[in-house]
């Protein structure tokens, strides 16, 4: 066999090799996307799984959207009156002074939800009452900068009812069935959290912030008893 035979034979074995692996890989690249949001939406849903109301994604399931004032120059109270939202109800915006965060936060969790903005695990506590608020989102949407919180950043959340300000104490990385950080708590601290990235697909680790709050302010006075 000449050596020009040789060149042509080893071209028509390995050229269907390398189309075969370019296609693969296009298919693998196409498909991590998808598969990466489905089973992040799975992986965040464990923290409400111990809400009272129905899941998200049943059918009867209304989504109220609220427009929050983050700029109220109303009178404010050091006490006053919370005012707890139904499920699937718009009832705060978060901001953080360490990056351009603005995030409507919905009570309960699910998918629907999750596309809007933040979640608020509805076993714990809302801002301004005593306890541990703990709320999460997309890594790939409304928390893409969680990462970019350190300790001393001011975290904002104004509510319906008032507004709560809050400085990170603490950064915290867990796993995905770790309660931990999202169990209930004596300290008045707010919880946030996400998944933490991996391009293949669903991560097991969770990434997030403990902040401790310094001030709050309400909207409508507390009734005297």
């Amino acid at each position: 066999m000449n050596k020009n035979k040789k060149t042509s034979l080893l071209l028509h074995i390995i050229t269907p090799l390398i189309v075969f692996l370019v296609c693969a890989g296009a298919i693998l690249l196409i498909s991590i996307k998808p598969y990466n949001k489905i089973s992040v939406y799975l992986n965040l849903a464990f923290m409400d799984k111990f809400q009272t109301s129905p899941n998200e994604g049943v059918a009867g399931l209304v989504i109220r959207e609220n427009d929050i004032d983050t700029d109220y120059k109303g009178e404010t109270f050091e006490e006053g009156e919370i005012v707890r939202p139904v499920y699937g109800e718009q009832f705060a915006v978060l901001k953080s002074s360490a990056f351009e965060l603005s995030v409507p936060v919905y009570w309960g969790s699910g998918r629907e939800l999750f596309e809007r903005g933040a979640c608020q695990a509805s076993y714990s506590k809302l801002p301004g009452d005593s306890g541990n608020t703990v709320i999460s989102a997309h890594v790939d949407t409304f928390f893409a900068e969680l990462s970019k919180l350190k300790a001393g950043d001011t975290v904002t959340i104004t509510t319906t009812y008032g507004e709560f300000t809050y400085e990170v104490s603490e950064l915290i990385e867990f796993k995905k069935t770790n309660k931990k950080y999202v169990a209930s708590k004596q300290e008045d601290i707010l919880t946030l959290y996400t998944c933490k990235k991996d391009v293949l697909g669903a991560s097991e680790d969770r990434i997030g912030v403990i902040c401790t709050l310094t001030e709050e302010k309400f909207f409508i006075e507390k009734e005297a008893q």
